[in-house]
């Protein structure tokens, strides 16, 4: 039954409180483009992305109109271009542009899916695409890109962590006319999972269907509003107000996938109701932090909050929606949080604490920006170290850092937007390069053997 109390509220939250739907993202499979000739290859994938998409961001727009929901991004995500790309032997940069154009022909505002997956060794393709990264994401707007160095059942290719310390660094020196913009579209992944509907690491999945539909929600606005009216709660009661109003965010998501979902004509997938925040005041995972009882982001307790935070964020959603995927927990994206920004450039938080933090969150090290100067070894060891979190804790990790090409720590990078502006944090640069350098795999955890 239509309650109008619920009504009332999820309006106010909406106009009072930043919540939004962050994205429908639609993920297209492109097996069946697959040719040994790259550019009937590439018209296949054009012309089955515009095929299936041309009528997703009026859908979007409809949606918004009718029940009043933001929803802030409509974008696209595909089969790793390193397998689709596998059976060419010119570069799979081609394939890159025929994303673009097919993601400026729909309207979309991003398009995932550049990536390769290669957390146990190199396939046919794999090298070739990863290599040529920088080129392709500094010759594209909407293109994302992502490489899964690493998981649990596999351990991690210490030589495709190697190689990303590189393939960073190319990034951003590649688009330092455009704020190193380059490296914010690549992360790097530890136990990807198939249906993220998030940038830049959305792809769509082998085990995927040949199209769906898949919503990330944000809300972090909505939950310290909620957490405001409670100055004087206990722990328990915060995690029980947590988890009541992920639950009211959870049932916007599903209404808008469900919807989009039926006019669409493809299946609806997951919500990730990953709390995902903005730069906009107010909209901020820092600031709830803060409000649970920390002084500042990055105090002392700040883990411990936060495993708080993301334990309550999924029980509540799991309730609300039985088709609960992707990543699903609390984003600590630097760059674009107004809270995380603020902790940053007052010292308040560091690199070290945010890893910390990536032990009990949604991801990992999130839109950080370093030293221009910092070597790739020294990149290439921040994956592997976050990759090692992901492992060990059977938890999905990422990497997406971006070398500011001649700034020093204290200087900022500003894109705007939603990826918002990020201070360059200080880096260890005590060099790991022996270590990088004896390549091999690290070996999967002993609990890896659940069979």
């Amino acid at each position: 039954m239509i309650n109008v109390h619920d009504i009332l509220e999820t309006i106010r939250m909406i106009q009072d409180e930043c919540l939004d739907i962050r994205t429908i993202t639609m993920g297209i499979s492109l097996l069946d483009c697959i040719d040994s000739d790259i550019d009937k290859a590439c018209t296949k994938v054009y012309d089955k992305i515009t095929r299936y998409a041309e009528n997703l961001v009026k859908v979007g727009e409809d949606i918004e109109k009718e029940y009043g929901i933001p929803i802030i991004n409509k974008r696209l995500s595909v089969t790793p271009i390193a397998i689709v790309s596998a059976a060419c032997s010119e570069s799979p940069v081609k394939f890159a542009l025929a994303m673009e154009k097919s993601a400026k022909a729909c309207g979309v505002n991003l398009i995932g899916g550049y990536s390769a997956l290669v957390q146990k060794g190199f396939s046919a393709g794999d090298e070739r695409l990863i290599r040529s990264i920088p080129e392709a994401l500094a010759s594209t707007s909407c293109v994302c890109s992502s490489v899964n160095v690493g998981s649990t059942k596999t351990g991690i290719n210490l030589d495709a962590c190697r190689m990303m310390g590189r393939i960073v660094k190319e990034s951003a020196e590649m688009t330092v006319d455009d704020q190193c913009f380059g490296a914010a579209k690549l992360v790097v992944f530890c136990n990807a999972v198939e249906d993220n509907p998030f940038m830049a690491g959305a792809f769509h999945g082998v085990g995927e269907p040949d199209c769906i539909i898949n919503v990330g929600v944000s809300g972090p606005g909505v939950v310290r509003s909620a957490l405001r009216k409670y100055p004087d709660a206990d722990i328990t009661e915060i995690s029980d107000i947590i988890k009541k109003t992920s639950y009211k965010i959870t049932r916007v998501g599903q209404l808008v996938g469900v919807t989009a979902s039926e006019r669409l004509g493809v299946p609806f997938g997951i919500v990730d109701l990953s709390l995902a925040p903005t730069p906009a005041v107010g909209d901020s995972v820092a600031y709830i932090l803060e409000e649970i009882g920390l002084e500042k982001c990055g105090a002392c307790g700040t883990t411990a909050a936060l495993a708080l935070l993301n334990d309550a964020v999924k029980k509540g959603g799991v309730m609300a929606c039985s088709r609960i995927g992707g990543l699903s927990g609390a984003f600590i994206p630097v760059s674009e949080d107004a809270g995380m920004i603020a902790a940053a450039e007052c010292g308040a938080l560091a690199i070290e604490k945010l890893e910390a933090m990536t032990a009990v969150c949604s991801v990992g090290l999130d839109m950080i920006c370093i030293p221009g100067d910092t070597t790739e070894d020294v990149i290439s060891a921040i994956i592997a170290d976050e990759a090692a979190i992901g492992m060990v804790n059977s938890k999905t990790t990422a990497v997406r850092i971006i070398p500011a090409i001649g700034m020093k720590e204290g200087d900022v990078l500003n894109w705007g937007g939603l990826f918002g502006k990020g201070p360059v944090m200080k880096v260890n640069t005590y060099s790991p390069s022996k270590f990088i350098s004896r390549g091999g795999q690290i070996p999967a955890p002993l609990h890896s053997l659940k069979n």
